[in-house]
């Protein structure tokens, strides 16, 4: 209730710098006289500097006196709020302050991360990866499943510099769970990594396993670094049909889903794909694209990744794909070297 009258206060004196604005128009200083008018008048107290009495004049024109009492900008800080109106200054972006207000109060982000899901456009990519659910889960549950989805994911916190498989994403997402439990989305606890089971006699390991509390529902989570094959469904499938048998209690958890983040995908072999499923399953991106240019260049295609580890796997030797020169090469499997495609090409600004 105090932030909330603080806010209603900044409101008041932002609303109060537009109808002087507009009575004395541009150009009067009216910020600048105003600012030394209210810290003579109020010397102890704070926050009533030139620069926030701008922004209060950003928030009285983006919102109403009545929004600020009663939707959940109001029960966001004065930090938070600043936050908004920097990076979403524009006219038609209400309907994103908005959403960005009620989800940081809903799952209590601190500043840091409000500005973090902004920069990474959060609102467009909820709910976005393609999926089965509508066909495979209860309309309410569906579009509850379809929120824990996100497209692209992305996964600049890694800091991956150099070639990876699918383990090195994996160690390197366990290593910075947090960060990876945050781009997830709200509500999601780490369960276990390779997480073994045997189905008679015979070994199987899922890459990363998650529940949802929020949900109520366990999410199966498989890693891939080339692009989408529909054999990928069919693994990610039978680790889910596993966990609904034999963790999942039908009585207190809602039905499993599988998410497997690729680094890239065919719409149209996705749809075919995700129409032949019986599990409730969905197919995202992953994306490095906000990581520094220099970073993103030392990170080969989907492409050249998938072909390094076909070589790799084939015992055929070193690999030098999308490197500056051959001796950043390491090896990867076998002896001898071979270069894909020809000699080793310089690093180029490749999607990841």
């Amino acid at each position: 209730m105090v932030n909330t009258e603080l806010l209603l206060l900044y409101w008041r004196l932002g609303n109060a710098v537009l109808e002087r604005q507009r009575e004395e128009g541009w150009g009067t200083r009216v910020i600048d006289r105003l600012a030394t008018d209210l810290r003579a008048a109020f010397p102890d107290m704070r926050g009533l500097s030139r620069s926030n009495l701008k922004y209060m004049r950003q928030m009285a024109a983006a919102w109403s006196e009545e929004a600020i009492g009663q939707q959940p900008v109001g029960q966001l800080p004065w930090g938070h709020v600043t936050v908004l109106l920097d990076k979403l200054d524009k006219l038609d972006d209400q309907a994103q302050r908005d959403w960005y207000a009620a989800a940081a109060v809903e799952h209590g982000w601190s500043r840091n991360v409000l500005l973090q899901q902004l920069m990474n456009q959060l609102h467009c990519r909820v709910g976005a990866a393609p999926s089965n659910f509508p066909a495979q889960l209860p309309p309410g549950d569906s579009e509850l499943a379809q929120q824990l989805t996100r497209d692209p994911n992305v996964l600049d916190f890694l800091d991956l510099t150099s070639r990876v498989r699918e383990r090195d994403l994996e160690d390197a997402l366990v290593h910075r769970v947090q960060a990876l439990l945050l781009e997830l989305g709200h509500g999601f606890a780490f369960a276990g990594r390779q997480y073994h089971f045997e189905v008679d006699g015979d070994d199987f390991y899922i890459d990363l396993l998650f529940f949802n509390w929020a949900q109520n529902r366990f999410v199966v989570v498989e890693l891939k670094i080339g692009s989408f094959e529909p054999a990928h469904l069919g693994q990610l499938g039978f680790y889910v049909a596993w966990v609904d048998q034999n963790l999942r209690q039908p009585d207190r958890h809602s039905p499993t889903i599988g998410i497997l983040l690729c680094a890239g995908r065919n719409d149209n072999v996705v749809r075919y794909a995700l129409a032949s499923a019986t599990a409730p399953l969905a197919i995202a991106d992953y994306t490095y694209d906000t990581l520094p240019l220099a970073v993103r260049e030392a990170v080969p295609s989907s492409e050249q990744l998938g072909t390094a580890v076909a070589a790799a796997l084939s015992g055929e030797g070193t690999l030098t794909v999308g490197l500056a020169s051959p001796s950043a090469a390491a090896p990867l499997a076998g002896e001898g070297t071979l270069t894909a495609g020809g000699e080793p090409q310089p690093a180029t600004d490749v999607e990841p």
